[in-house]
C-alpha cells in the first residue's frame, strides 16, 4: 500500500478465514508494511466477537505494541449458522439463528470499532476497514430471501457509516469503509457458489481490495465498494 505512513503497521481481524489469511499474506509480503498482527478466536490474545472483554484485552495489547495502528481490517463473518443456511422465505425464519447473525455479523464488529478505532491515527490516513455483502444493501435487494445474513449485513452498513461520521471530530484522516468482496472460495460460500456469476479467490479478492483501499480517501469515508472499486448503494 502507497497511501498510508511508510512503514505502516496492519491488524486483520479473522485472520485464519480464507480472506483474513489472504490479506495478512499480502500484508506480509508488501516491503511497505512494517508489521502484521493477525487475531482470531485461536490467537494470542483471542479475539471472539461474543466476548467484548477479549476485544477490549486484546486492544490494549495492540495499544501495548505500538501507540498507532494505520490499517485495522475486520475479516469476520458468517453465513451457515448450526447447519442452517440463509432462509428462503420469512416463515423459515429463527429467532435464535436470527441472533446469531446479528450477534457475528454487526455486533461483534461494533464491539471491534469501539475498542480499534482510538488506535487509528489522528495527523495522517488510517483505515478502518469491514466485510460487508451486496446482499445487504437495502437498494440493490430486489429478490428478497436471505432475511437474517441481508439484515445483519444492512445493519454492519450503517454501522460503517455511523462510525465514520463520528471519527470525523477525533480522526479527521480516518477512513471507515464496508468492502463488498465478491463471491470468494471459501469455506463461508462453499454451499452457494454454484449460484455465482463468478468466484474469485481469497488472493485475488483481498489484492484488489487492498487497491480500492490504498485509492480511497477521507471524504469517502462511510461508503459501501465492491472488490472493483464502484461505490455501491446502502
Amino acid at each position: 500500500m502507497e497511501s498510508l505512513q511508510i512503514p505502516y503497521r496492519a491488524v486483520v481481524i479473522g485472520a485464519t478465514g480464507g480472506l483474513g489469511a489472504a490479506f495478512v499474506d499480502h500484508l506480509e509480503n508488501d516491503p511497505n508494511c512494517e508489521h502484521v498482527v493477525g487475531l482470531g478466536r485461536q490467537s494470542t490474545p483471542p479475539v471472539d466477537l461474543l466476548d467484548e472483554a477479549s476485544i477490549e484485552h486484546a486492544a490494549a495489547w495492540l495499544r501495548d505494541q505500538a501507540a498507532e495502528w494505520d490499517l485495522i481490517l475486520d475479516a469476520t463473518g458468517i453465513l451457515t449458522i448450526d447447519g442452517h443456511g440463509p432462509e428462503k422465505r420469512l416463515r423459515d425464519l429463527d429467532p435464535t439463528i436470527m441472533a446469531h447473525a446479528f450477534a457475528i455479523n454487526a455486533i461483534g464488529p461494533a464491539l471491534l470499532f469501539k475498542h480499534l478505532a482510538p488506535l487509528l491515527p489522528r495527523g495522517r490516513k488510517g483505515i478502518l476497514a469491514t466485510l460487508s455483502a451486496r446482499v445487504g444493501s437495502i437498494e440493490d435487494n430486489h429478490l428478497g430471501g436471505w432475511v437474517s445474513y441481508r439484515a445483519s449485513k444492512a445493519a454492519l452498513n450503517q454501522i460503517v457509516r455511523t462510525t465514520a461520521l463520528e471519527l470525523r471530530f477525533s480522526h479527521r484522516h480516518a477512513l471507515v469503509i464496508a468492502l463488498q468482496p465478491g463471491t470468494c472460495d471459501t469455506r463461508l460460500s462453499e454451499p452457494y457458489r454454484s449460484r455465482a456469476p463468478e468466484v474469485l479467490s481469497p488472493e485475488y479478492a483481498s489484492e484488489r481490495l487492498l487497491g480500492v483501499l490504498d485509492h480511497l480517501e477521507a471524504d469517502q469515508s462511510g461508503s459501501f465498494h465492491d472488490f472493483e472499486g464502484q461505490r455501491l448503494p446502502f
